[in-house]
């Protein structure tokens, strides 16, 4: 069972109760009859390349995905026809909800780096979460952890400066790391200092210069794209969190 966990996120023959992402998405505290009815409707171990789209702004909303492996962005066209980036995806996360609404999706969504996912049919999944009681009281609480993030990412916007912003960044990849088990303190930045600066409402030059300001202050080391958190305590520090939020 363990060896199979491993490759879970490359082989699509793994179905959802077997899969090392389970209790970060959809399957968590379901039984085994439950988890096969999920099975049944799941497209699984679908793969991307870098730069592929999931779904596009304004395409129809049809489904949910949850990423196996690799990461996305999302974002939004402006009207300048630039791209601002809306939201960062890990494995074990779900993307597209924001078409729930509207039946159309707001943003795009688009791969930072070969990867793979489970599409899951929203209309199947709302059947199914209305005979499942414990899968309905599950994706509602998904959605209510994206309200959440939303709050905390305009909150930080509008009141944090451009350290805060970044060093709030990086402790939400630290921490979403932690939960799937992986290095906390060091990691691979999924997004360039463009897309960073994008998301966090600040300049490119900006994103570098806290960079550097934070490796002079010997909190992390930063090698391109991989970073390794030093002084995780005082990385808090400069995002302004408590302990118990990261």
């Amino acid at each position: 069972m363990q060896s199979r966990a491993r490759v879970c996120h490359t082989n699509p023959g793994i179905s959802c109760g077997d899969c090392r992402l389970g209790e970060l998405c959809l399957p968590i505290a379901l039984d085994a009859q439950e988890i096969t009815r999920l099975d049944e409707i799941v497209k699984r171990g679908r793969a991307l390349s870098k730069g592929d789209y999931l779904y596009r702004e304004g395409d129809v909303f049809n489904a949910i995905y949850a990423i196996r492996a690799g990461s996305f962005k999302t974002f939004k066209s402006t009207w300048e026809g630039d791209e601002q980036v809306t939201g960062l995806f890990l494995p074990g996360e779900i993307v597209g909800m924001d078409g729930i609404s509207s039946n159309r999706h707001g943003n795009s969504a688009i791969a930072l780096e070969t990867g793979s996912f489970c599409e899951i049919p929203f209309h199947q999944l709302e059947e199914l979460s209305a005979r499942i009681p414990s899968l309905q009281g599950r994706f509602f609480r998904l959605m209510g952890q994206e309200i959440v993030k939303d709050q905390q990412m305009l909150t930080m916007l509008s009141s944090n400066d451009a350290e805060e912003r970044v060093a709030a960044l990086l402790l939400s990849i630290s921490s979403r790391n932690h939960r799937r088990k992986l290095s906390a303190t060091q990691f691979r930045l999924p997004m360039t200092r463009a897309e960073i600066g994008s998301y966090l409402g600040i300049t490119l030059e900006t994103v570098s210069r806290v960079f550097s300001r934070l490796q002079k202050q010997n909190i992390l080391t930063v090698d391109n794209k991989e970073i390794h958190v030093l002084d995780m305590a005082a990385l808090k520090g400069v995002a302004r969190v408590k302990p118990a939020d990261c």
